[in-house]
């Protein structure tokens, strides 16, 4: 039995290298074709906009609109692909430094939206920078986006301590979601809201519950439609 499991989890994880290798693969040899049929859309509502009828520019402009959608999806896929094959780099790292300079890519939106942040106290923590920072990349970026209709957004990140261990957290008080679907929260293009709402490729969750699970840690999220959403994680 045990030579069995052994044989299995093997055989698992060269499948899972196979299909990392097969998607890195396909989405690499994917980006050429789609910015060529960007950038001739582009030329073409430029150099003839004066001989097309507007229902021809809005098909124009919807075909620019879709390939730089799976742009992003084939970026967001290689991203997830390479999360799962890049070694880890350890150091000693403070979440709060990781978060404001995060921030700082969110900066204009969160004056113009006058959005409250608040950093709470964090211990530091051994850990990949550049992955957390990615973590935190990815659910600033859902609680930015999910504030949007709020006339007072509020994003929180802090931590806490629950039975010896510190439980990290990113809350928000945006639209949230039903707790019944929290079980396909972190899988591949799963979205609980539609692109014309919101936009996202319904990977960035994928992502960092990947880097999470690296780090031997885990991640759970508490939410409530209407009163937004609060992600729990361990390193």
């Amino acid at each position: 039995m045990e030579q069995r499991v052994v044989e299995r989890t093997l055989a698992l994880q060269s499948a899972n290298r196979e299909l990392e290798s097969f998607t890195y693969s396909v989405s690499h040899d994917l980006r050429a074709p789609l910015r060529a049929i960007d950038g001739f859309s582009a030329i073409l509502l430029d150099d003839a906009q004066s001989h097309l009828s507007e229902k021809e520019r809005q098909y124009l402009m919807a075909i620019r609109k879709n390939t730089q959608q799976m742009a992003r999806l084939i970026d967001d896929l290689l991203n997830f692909s390479r999360t799962g094959r890049q070694a880890l780099q350890r150091e000693m790292i403070n979440p709060d430094s990781v978060i404001k300079a995060v921030l700082g890519e969110f900066e204009e939106e969160a004056k113009k939206r006058e959005i409250e942040v608040e950093i709470g106290t964090m211990p530091p923590v051994y850990a990949d920078p550049s992955m957390i920072r990615q973590v935190y990349y990815n659910l600033l970026s859902n609680a930015f986006k999910f504030t949007r209709g709020q006339s007072h957004p509020r994003i929180e990140m802090g931590s806490y301590d629950k039975d010896g261990e510190i439980v990290y957290f990113v809350r928000d008080n945006g639209v949230g979601f039903d707790m019944q679907f929290a079980t396909k929260l972190f899988g591949v293009f799963q979205r609980f809201h539609s692109s014309q709402e919101y936009e996202g490729t319904g990977v960035g969750l994928a992502i960092v519950y990947r880097i999470i699970q690296r780090h031997g840690g885990r991640i759970w999220a508490e939410s409530e439609v209407g009163k937004g959403t609060t992600f729990h994680f361990t390193l």
